[in-house]
Order: C-alpha cells, then structure tokens, then sequence
C-alpha cells in the first residue's frame, strides 16, 4: 500500500498563504448585494404563492375524494 507524503507547511506559511488567498477575494458592491438580496425575496415569496396554491389544490382533491366537501 503506497501512502503519498503531504507536505509539511507551518502555521506562519499556512497564515501567509491564506491572506494572500483571501486578498483574492472580490467582495460585490452594495448595489449588487441589494439587487441580489431583492431576486432572493421575490423567488422566496414566489415559491411561497406557488406551494400555498398547490397545497390548497390538493387539499381541494383530496376534500372531493373522500366526500368531505360535498
């Protein structure tokens, strides 16, 4: 059985690495963040509507089916 060696990085090397990978990082402006935060909140309250009106439809067949509202 072949066991690959990782290397050995130290705490300060692992640190450095990290910041520099993190500086990478581009963070979106407030316009982008509050556009996106707005798409969320429709889709939720889109797929709030839609599963309301399935789940009342079904509970409409469901009703019929088994004479309850008749």
């Amino acid at each position: 059985m072949h066991t690959k060696k990782m290397a050995k990085t130290s705490v300060v090397q692992f640190f450095r690495e990290v910041r520099q990978e993190a500086a990478k990082v581009t963070w979106p402006t407030r316009k982008e963040t509050m556009i996106s935060t707005g798409l969320v909140l429709v889709m939720v309250i889109l797929a709030a509507l839609f599963f309301l009106i399935v789940d009342e439809v079904i509970a409409i067949g469901v009703r019929f089916l088994l004479g309850f509202g008749m």
